[in-house]
């Protein structure tokens, strides 16, 4: 990716923006009504009262924007900055994720722990239930695996279930993997996928959020995050979803944003594929194999490793002749194909998918038929 030219601006307007942020009830939409109105974070803050109420702002947001509170709040925010890893991208900076910016509630700040320039790349967001069957976890972790190995970044939200599969799978191909809170960066939830969270920025992914550094889990802010997970991507796909599920809120934020919808069907007599079924039904495209996602994004370049192997279809497969002699491991099948390891892993996901081999331990083993 080229290098794009840094943004900057003075200390005192970073501070300010940072104070701005933390106010209560200044969401995307008024923040940036006050920056337009008086061209400056800093000539906001010093703005009175009543020309803070004459744009219709409530006196909850003007109030406390002197306080102590509110100023240690942006001095934590400035040192949680100074490490190298750690960088806050603004609407008006020109690495702002484009595909955002295109949204009429951008977030005016993103917290990026990571790799920033990630969320410039195309993404594909991945959303399921929290609940998931084990069928599910194992599809979507095989849709990422194939979906990162061939280049797209997967895109979710660190949630459990399916959620939790997608980052794994992108990161078990050495892949790359944005995960967007609903919290800030140092309230990582749920507690339990701390460790995937270290693992995603260790392994060159981003965790991202817009909300201030110390804000907890609340429920509001969940469906907010949603918005930005289907806002940074290409398209979303769903795995497996009640029609209650948080991901269907996800999905049609993605249509309504001019983005690709997908949803995997399942059984009838499973609760967990009704809410992609109503996805259908609605409209999504039906997905049962990684060229179905390929086919809806042919104006952008397909990855090579995603097409090639795939294309082999029901036919004779280089892959499975090698199994049916022995069982190997997919670094072995490389070796023994002359293929690179992600064109392995993505011709393996399809075959897995097509029920023609199964991984047992380390090792896969081709299945007749």
């Amino acid at each position: 990716m080229s290098q794009r030219p840094r943004y900057s601006i003075s200390p005192a307007e970073l501070e300010a923006r940072l104070r701005l942020h933390s106010l209560p009830e200044l969401g995307p939409r008024r923040f940036r009504k006050l920056l337009t109105a008086f061209d400056s974070a800093s000539a906001a803050l010093s703005a009175p009262a009543s020309a803070w109420r004459a744009l219709g702002l409530p006196a909850a947001c003007a109030e406390p924007r002197r306080s102590s509170e509110v100023r240690e709040r942006a001095a934590a925010a400035l040192a949680w900055l100074e490490t190298q890893t750690q960088h806050l991208l603004m609407w008006d900076d020109p690495m702002y994720p484009g595909l955002l910016a295109e949204l009429h509630d951008a977030p005016p700040l993103l917290f990026v722990a990571g790799d920033p320039t990630l969320l410039e790349l195309p993404q594909l967001a991945m959303v399921g239930s929290r609940r998931a069957s084990r069928p599910g976890l194992d599809t979507a972790h095989s849709f990422a695996r194939s979906l990162a190995a061939g280049g797209f970044v997967i895109t979710s939200g660190l949630a459990l279930g399916i959620d939790g599969a997608a980052h794994q799978g992108a990161l078990d191909v050495a892949g790359k993997t944005i995960a967007v809170l609903g919290t800030g960066l140092r309230c990582l939830y749920p507690a339990r996928h701390k460790q995937l969270a270290a693992d995603i920025v260790e392994r060159g992914g981003a965790l991202v959020s817009e909300l201030p550094l110390d804000c907890p889990p609340q429920a509001s802010n969940f469906p907010r995050r949603n918005r930005i997970i289907s806002g940074l991507s290409l398209g979303v796909l769903v795995v497996e979803a009640s029609p209650s599920s948080g991901s269907l809120i996800t999905a049609r934020l993605a249509a309504e944003q001019g983005r690709e919808v997908y949803a995997i069907p399942g059984s009838i007599h499973h609760p967990g594929a009704r809410g992609c079924h109503q996805l259908i039904r609605d409209g999504a495209t039906l997905v049962e194999s990684i060229e179905h996602i390929l086919e809806a994004l042919r104006g952008w370049q397909q990855p090579m490793a995603l097409v090639a192997p795939a294309a082999q279809g029901h036919a004779a497969h280089p892959l499975l002749d090698l199994l049916h002699a022995a069982p190997h491991s997919s670094e072995a099948l490389a070796a023994a194909s002359g293929w690179t390891l992600p064109e392995v892993l993505a011709a393996l996901t399809e075959l897995e998918l097509d029920g023609r081999v199964a991984q047992e331990g380390a090792r896969w083993v081709g299945r007749a038929g």
